[in-house]
């Protein structure tokens, strides 16, 4: 046995102790299962009304990921049978997002309205059939008869003929009905114990404008009536979805079961949703807090949304890593959101270019460094990887460094500068604090040291061991200032989504720090300008950095510019230090 086919066998292993999903395909594609010999299809069915989260994301590749395990294929299908909030807007963004994940469903898009004729259809077949009929309960009515688990719903308009249903359905059609005045309701049970079945309403009247379909129609299928359908015109095998649909599973299967499709019946198996804490995932909250100005836009680094995890900085890669090291479980469950920065950070530190960048500036002047002079160093573009090459930095007599790099007065575990201190300047020399100088407040502007001419590169020729940390610098004569936006959590309660809880009221007021006057390399005016050419900015990531010893930071992909440098934090760095 090669060592290629033990790898693929040792993954298929761990593949199917971590995946049931994986399991039951496997078992219904096997001699003697339901879809032997069939293709394994699936589809990605998002409803077009905002723009994909980082909980669609794990449908996506669980949708997309169990096509490509099987060699099978999966569909895009905009689920478009509500018109009330649906845009092309969010179609574009949708197959932007997914395509930059990694993902293809080739000629296989499709539209939910695709298929309104056909639901039509199959709606009437089913009043010829005795099993649906036209309701004229109103909402607070439906609600009052729908019973408990004890008492059976009720509807006076169960028995009516089906040369009336038939009638009234037509002229629901017609736009002759005044919306909300009629549904129409699959016959199955009223005494069910799963409410589902309780005689669920398949269609209603919206006198509304369809993105696609103008003002064709005036009556729109349930989501519960035509996913079934359209999952089996598209020869669909397995339909997965997110556990919520456990219970309208009966009434899918009753669909395709009771409508005269001639294909195979696709099988519905439910996942957990994915939960983050200090997180919502809820698309109309999320649509709450953009129409209502609490963040930026969809956009907003601080959103669970795709483009806003693009825009901080996240990378398909690591977004895809972190949906796999979770798994695919049956029960509920939340994620720390530290998991997910954890795969972004393993990520970009293979990745990412080094360089060097002072946030909170102070200016450090080097007093035995002649004035006026120059020289350059070659600092390493990324120690994780050699053949990234290095970059040019220059070193002068004034630098700046961060204003955490000094203390007058160092507490225990200080290892930075204070006076009589040694400490490295990252790729440059050595050089010992002689003191500070403060402004009439008392606030240090600028520390003085002396460096040691014999130590160039952070290595002195007399051997000594140096116990102070290497810090990191820019040259004063060869910087650019820059603004950086660091991002916390967007909402201080773990779990702000809970029951009884106004999730705006657990909203961070400190989920943004903007930083102005921040220092980096004269080289990121290049990378800015570069990236200015870019035809579209929006939809790939921006260039991601390490700032040494600071974090993983890349340009904003909507504000930065050449004249203008606008870095988000992605993700930060482990300090050992505690100021």
């Amino acid at each position: 046995m090669s060592e290629e086919t033990k790898i693929e066998e040792k993954d298929e292993k761990e593949e199917e102790n971590r995946n049931f999903i994986y399991n039951f395909i496997k078992e219904d594609i096997a001699p003697g299962g339901q879809f032997e010999g069939l293709t394994v299809h699936t589809r990605f069915p998002p409803e077009p009304n905002g723009y994909l989260h980082i909980g669609h994301c794990k449908a996506i590749c669980i949708d997309f990921g169990m096509a490509e395990k099987f060699n099978g294929l999966c569909n895009l299908r905009m689920d478009d049978t509500n018109p009330a909030k649906e845009d092309t807007e969010y179609v574009d963004a949708i197959k932007q997002d997914i395509h930059w994940l990694g993902f293809d469903w080739g000629d296989r898009f499709f539209y939910g309205s695709d298929y309104f004729e056909k639901d039509y259809e199959f709606a009437v077949e089913l009043i010829k059939k005795g099993l649906a009929y036209v309701c004229e309960l109103t909402p607070e009515q439906f609600r009052e008869y729908r019973g408990d688990a004890k008492t059976p719903a009720v509807s006076p308009y169960r028995d009516r003929p089906v040369e009336e249903n038939l009638e009234l359905f037509e002229k629901m059609k017609n736009g002759e009905i005044e919306e909300g005045k009629m549904t129409l309701r699959a016959k199955i049970d009223l005494a069910s114990g799963n409410f589902n079945m309780r005689d669920p309403v398949i269609y209603r009247i919206r006198h509304i404008n369809h993105h696609r379909q103008g003002t064709k129609w005036c009556i729109y299928p349930m989501y519960d009536f035509a996913h079934p359908i359209q999952d089996a015109l598209e020869g669909i095998t397995h339909s997965l979805c997110s556990l919520e649909f456990e219970d309208h599973r009966p009434l899918y299967n009753w669909v395709v079961n009771n409508v005269s499709i001639p294909f195979h019946k696709p099988r519905q198996i439910e996942f957990a949703r994915l939960g983050i804490d200090h997180t919502v995932m809820s698309k109309r909250k999320l649509r709450q807090l953009v129409e209502e100005n609490y963040v930026s836009g969809w956009d907003d680094p601080r959103m669970p949304t795709l483009c806003g995890l693009r825009r901080r900085g996240y990378t398909a890669k690591s977004i895809r890593n972190f949906c796999d090291s979770i798994g695919v479980a049956k029960s509920a469950n939340v994620i720390e959101f530290r998991e997910l920065e954890r795969c972004l950070r393993d990520d970009l530190n293979l990745t990412a270019e080094r360089t060097m960048a002072v946030l909170h500036p102070v200016r450090l002047t080097v007093t035995n460094y002649p004035e006026g002079q120059s020289e350059t160093f070659e600092v390493e573009n990324n120690p994780t990887d050699p053949s990234q090459g290095t970059h040019t930095i220059t070193f002068s007599r004034h630098l700046w460094i961060e204003e955490d790099d000094f203390l007058e007065e160092p507490v225990p575990k200080y290892k930075r500068l204070y006076p009589g201190n040694e400490v490295r300047l990252k790729g440059a020399y050595l050089v010992k604090c002689t003191g500070c100088v403060r402004d009439e407040n008392g606030r240090v502007i600028e520390v003085l040291c002396e460096y040691d001419p014999e130590s160039r590169g952070g290595n002195p020729a007399d051997g000594r061991k140096v116990k102070g940390a290497t810090i990191h610098w820019v040259d004063e004569e060869n910087c650019l200032d820059a603004e950086v936006r660091l991002y916390d959590n967007l909402f201080l309660d773990p779990f702000p989504d809970g029951p009884d809880k106004n999730f705006l009221e657990a909203m961070n007021p400190d989920s943004l720090t903007v930083l102005t006057g921040c220092k980096v390399e004269k080289s990121m005016r290049d990378v800015a300008l570069k990236f200015d050419q870019e035809e579209d900015r929006t939809g790939e990531n921006a260039p991601t950095f390490q700032f040494m010893r600071v974090g993983f930071f890349c340009l904003d992909n909507k504000d930065s510019s050449a004249d203008h440098l606008v870095f988000n934090r992605s993700v930060s760095l482990k300090d050992g230090f505690k100021k």
